[in-house]
């Protein structure tokens, strides 16, 4: 099973942006972790993050074939991206999207996301752990 985590605008602040609400763990630690535990659970996992929207379409719309399933933290195009949304949909590959913060208790543009209603599932609120239990979630979605 090969999958795909895509990070999106200023994920690769984390470790310096309001450590109180993301942590002290950076983008790389996040992700060194995941490819750890995606070995352990028998997966392969590319990591990317890009602060570009039409980078992270063309990430999207090259996964087709190639990956098993996407896991996603959009950053703040969660909340204005259609044309994410687009990808995903026109792909049909499965996705789980991930929040480390939870989005319901922050500002309130942030309680709608437009990636939701073409996920899997979504994670959210649990820090970096949001990783890990998307990672864990996506891989028992398709291996039932």
């Amino acid at each position: 099973m090969k999958l795909l985590l895509i990070n999106g605008a200023n994920l690769n602040m984390l470790g310096v942006r309001e450590p109180e609400k993301y942590g002290k763990e950076t983008l790389e630690d996040i992700e060194a972790e995941m490819i750890s535990e995606s070995k352990n659970l028998g997966c392969e996992l590319d990591v990317w993050q890009s602060n570009i929207e039409g980078e992270i379409v063309e990430k999207i719309q090259h996964a087709l074939g190639v990956y098993d399933g996407i896991l996603i933290n959009a950053g703040g195009y969660t909340h204005t991206s259609v044309v994410i949304r687009d990808a995903i949909s026109a792909v049909n590959i499965p996705t789980v999207e991930i929040h480390m913060t939870n989005i319901y208790k922050r500002e309130e543009f942030r309680h709608t996301s437009l990636l939701s209603g073409v996920c899997v599932a979504t994670i959210a609120g649990f820090g970096k752990q949001s990783y890990l239990l998307a990672l864990k979630g996506l891989i028992a979605y398709l291996r039932r």
